[in-house]
């Protein structure tokens, strides 16, 4: 069977090519009949359009870019199922990328994103972006971008992102609840917005609470697990701390491993409470009071943002979107 074409469309519909194009891309220009007469007939004739042609004719590639640090981590698999969800439901691809927690993989996904003719991106920063350049290059070329989690510091962004400071503040006071004075706080590199925030919501805690801030029982880690260890351990045996607060999932993962390997009196001790969205938190040993982040729910808003953005006759001022943490405890 030939492929139908719009020429076939518009004859067998007594419409012109133009007004059947119009009709299937839901322009305001035509008329809610037509466009349902157009609708109905190419879905009888199994009508399937040229995605490249399309694009190239409307500028437009109904795809979209997402660059994040990695996916095994699984606040960021959840998040790219929302925005997967929400691309799915209004007519967009997504391309993937994983940074790594590289720089300079990030800057390369951007420029494959913009060979991709990706319409827009959404993108969470790496662990090494210390400066803007690259995204600069998209403000200059007008390609909206939405940033998540790990932002950069600039207020005038499209952004969907949590609470920190009350999702540390209230992570903090849980441990002070329950009698904890010696609470250390192992968090991401301080470059990252995320840092910044969970770290004045853990001192502001301490502050309220008439706790001195110690700051070597503040430790900004690496994303390697080995260093995650050893700063347990030391926190553990030489500073003599009944309580941790971590920073990141991967960072509560690291610091339960290294708790449990310390044994049985010591896990009874030593309290935890991190950010995380680890699955079954549940069943973890040692007890964890996990600070979630709705990441579904960041993907689902982020992705609706940028498609509202990519498709808005005129530009709107950028929107940020705060959301709420909430925690779940195996105790």
């Amino acid at each position: 069977m030939s492929k139908i074409t719009l020429k076939e469309i518009g004859k067998a519909l007594n419409l012109s090519v133009s007004t059947v194009s119009r009709a299937l891309r839901d322009s305001y220009e035509i008329g809610e009949k037509t466009k349902e007469r157009v609708l109905e007939y190419a879905k009888s004739v199994h009508y399937r359009p040229n995605p490249i042609a399309q694009s190239l004719k409307v500028n437009k590639s109904h795809s979209i870019c997402v660059i994040i640090p990695e996916i095994a981590n699984n606040f960021f698999s959840e998040v790219i199922n929302g925005i997967d969800y929400a691309a799915y439901e209004r007519g967009y691809n997504v391309f993937i990328f994983q940074t790594h927690e590289s720089y300079e993989r990030e800057v390369s996904s951007i420029h494959l994103g913009m060979d991709r003719r990706v319409d827009g991106f959404i993108m969470s920063l790496s662990g090494k972006t210390d400066h803007y350049d690259h995204l600069d290059l998209l403000k200059s070329e007008e390609i909206p971008i939405v940033y998540f989690d790990r932002v950069p510091p600039a207020n005038n962004i499209n952004k969907v992102v949590v609470n920190n400071f009350e999702g540390a503040y209230n992570g903090t006071k849980q441990l002070i609840n329950k009698g904890k004075k010696k609470i250390a706080h192992i968090t991401t590199p301080l470059i990252l917005s995320i840092t910044k925030e969970r770290l004045e919501g853990y001192k502001s805690c301490l502050r309220d609470h008439d706790i001195e801030i110690d700051e070597a029982l503040i430790k900004f880690c690496s994303f390697d697990h080995r260093e995650a260890i050893d700063i347990v351990n030391k926190l553990v045996y030489e500073d003599q701390i009944d309580a941790l607060f971590l920073g990141s999932d991967r960072l509560a993962l690291n610091a339960l491993n290294a708790v449990k390997k310390l044994g049985a009196s010591m896990q009874n001790k030593i309290e935890i409470v991190g950010f995380t969205n680890m699955k079954y938190v549940d069943l973890l040993s040692p007890v964890i009071c996990a600070i979630y982040q709705p990441a579904l729910e960041i993907g689902h808003a982020a992705a609706n943002l940028l498609i509202d953005y990519i498709e808005a006759r005129r530009k709107p001022e950028p929107k940020q979107i705060v959301l709420k943490t909430f925690m779940k405890t195996n105790d």
